[in-house]
């Protein structure tokens, strides 16, 4: 086992993370490496600990320590309003932006046909039965401006109408082909602010 080994490991797992190229990852991992007591061994320690404790929330698909999440628990939000996101990254970067004050329910995805995501490889059943049971007044589709977050937006729209829920999308702003996580505050708040009905 040359003594490279684990460098080149580190390295390795770190260039699959998002945005570190092998490059990006080589650098951290060298200032990690210059710096142990102070950098590698307490991101070691905070991994642990969060692989350990962190879970998805029963309710919204939120990652928290906690099942109900901190935002399910929150007696302060606006409890008839449902936003629907395809992952935890796009609830992130809303509750960044602070523009939604109610709550959350991540898809886990998008419909896709040639991917093979259909409608019982998200959470559309959850959503629709907390829609039922906790009679929300109304349900925000913040998907992606996609091919597939548009098949998924009218799918939901289809199952939601039944249920009476006001059913609404964001509005323009957001644009074709992005992803809400690498959008800014601005331009997430104004499409919020300007959402309007599926």
């Amino acid at each position: 086992m040359s003594e490279s080994e684990p460098i080149e490991r580190l390295v390795g797992l770190l260039a699959k993370l998002p945005g570190l190229g092998r490059r990006s990852a080589r650098r951290a991992v060298l200032r990690m490496l210059m710096q142990p007591e102070a950098l590698m061994l307490p991101l070691a320690a905070a991994l642990r600990e969060a692989a350990e404790a962190v879970r998805p929330c029963a309710v919204c698909g939120n990652l928290d320590t906690r099942s109900p999440c901190a935002i399910c628990r929150d007696p302060r939000r606006e409890r008839g309003v449902i936003c629907v996101v395809e992952g935890v990254a796009d609830l992130w970067a809303l509750e960044r932006a602070q523009v939604h004050r109610g709550l959350y329910h991540v898809l886990g995805g998008t419909l896709s046909a040639l991917g093979g995501v259909g409608p019982e490889d998200l959470a559309i059943r959850p959503l629709l039965a907390r829609v039922a049971e906790d009679g929300a007044e109304e349900v925000i589709l913040a998907l992606p401006a996609t091919v597939d977050g548009a098949t998924t937006a009218h799918y939901l729209t289809d199952r939601l109408r039944p249920t009476g829920v006001r059913v609404t999308r964001l509005a323009q702003g957001v644009p074709v082909g992005g992803a809400l996580d690498v959008l800014d505050e601005g331009t997430l708040a104004a499409a919020v602010k300007a959402r309007r009905p599926a």
